[in-house]
């Protein structure tokens, strides 16, 4: 379930666009009333009100506020006033060109791979390659190697059934399948790749649930005791982001905010990529696992107009 609220009369784009025109003049920018704003439109709305921005004022509503906000809120804000696709691609292609093969950067495309619709899988990696000259696939295989490349470059190729469609028995098989793979320490083995990339998450879900009931325990419990390697680490994120992907998230924002500093870049990437999908779940989550809020948990660790804009689209008030 989203967080995101949209305001109960909404104007025109192009009264958005004079308010906002309106907020970037003078000698401060009033974020108060950009937040206002942007954080109570859904994606169809923001698209429309960049499009009326560069038809009334003939400049990229991105780059205005590039250059009139700073700091985590202008991140925050443009990744939020950004084509959903476009913020994913950027997201994805930062984390590639980082040169860290590691599960922080790594886990960024198995999100978009799984835990995003078939249809917006496919439009990030169409506007990948119209922004960077080149396929996701490519730069997956430039940038990873194996085995990671071979199961990364396998996801984000994957178009899946969107449709509930389960089949008992194959779960059954293919579960039994996963088990002797992971217990023989191959997670990489091409049947488990198939599987993972290829069936509809409803069926994966039958899959993970014939997993626990045949074996005793969670298929992402026996991955991580069979090796904490980065693969065992990663097909973890592979499993949650199909199977319980406010569990994956709300596991994001707890190592975000926990420690002396904050890692606001995970942190703004969950609050925005799913404000419009299920940030509530999260936030029940959160409070699930953790027992505390999530809520409290940003506001401790976060301060300003950031504070405020995380704030407005986890729907809380301060």
């Amino acid at each position: 379930m989203a967080t995101l609220s949209i305001a109960e009369v909404v104007p025109s784009p192009e009264q958005d666009c004079e308010a906002l025109h309106e907020a970037f003049q003078g000698l401060g920018t009033d974020e108060k009333d950009v937040i206002r704003i942007l954080a109570r439109r859904d994606a169809s709305q923001r698209k429309k009100i960049r499009e009326t921005y560069q038809e009334l004022y003939d400049k990229s509503l991105i780059d205005c506020l590039y250059s009139e906000t700073s700091g985590d809120f202008r991140k925050a804000v443009i990744l939020w006033a950004s084509d959903p696709a476009e913020r994913d691609a950027r997201l994805v292609n930062k984390a590639l060109r980082s040169h860290k093969e590691n599960v922080k950067n790594l886990q960024v495309i198995v999100e978009v791979a799984c835990a995003t619709s078939p249809d917006h899988l496919v439009a990030v990696r169409q506007t990948y390659c119209s922004l960077f000259d080149c396929s996701l696939e490519e730069e997956i295989a430039k940038h990873i190697s194996d085995p990671l490349r071979k199961i990364l470059v396998s996801l984000v190729r994957s178009y899946r059934y969107d449709k509930e469609s389960v089949d008992s028995g194959i779960a059954s098989m293919e579960a039994a399948k996963l088990h002797d793979a992971i217990e023989a320490g191959k997670l990489d083995d091409d049947e488990v790749i198939q599987i993972m990339s290829t069936r509809n998450i409803s069926q994966l879900k039958e899959t993970f649930l014939w997993y626990n009931d045949n074996y005793g325990t969670s298929i992402e419990q026996d991955i991580i005791a069979s090796d904490d390697d980065i693969l065992a680490r990663v097909m973890k994120v592979v499993v949650l982001c199909i199977n319980l992907p406010e569990k994956h998230f709300a596991e994001v924002v707890r190592t975000a905010v926990l420690g002396l500093g904050t890692d606001e870049d995970s942190l703004t990437r969950v609050i925005v990529s799913r404000a419009e999908i299920d940030l509530w779940n999260i936030r029940d989550e959160y409070l699930y696992s953790y027992k505390t809020s999530i809520v409290d948990d940003i506001i401790d660790d976060t301060s300003g107009d950031y504070k405020r804009f995380l704030m407005a689209l986890l729907g809380a008030s301060i």
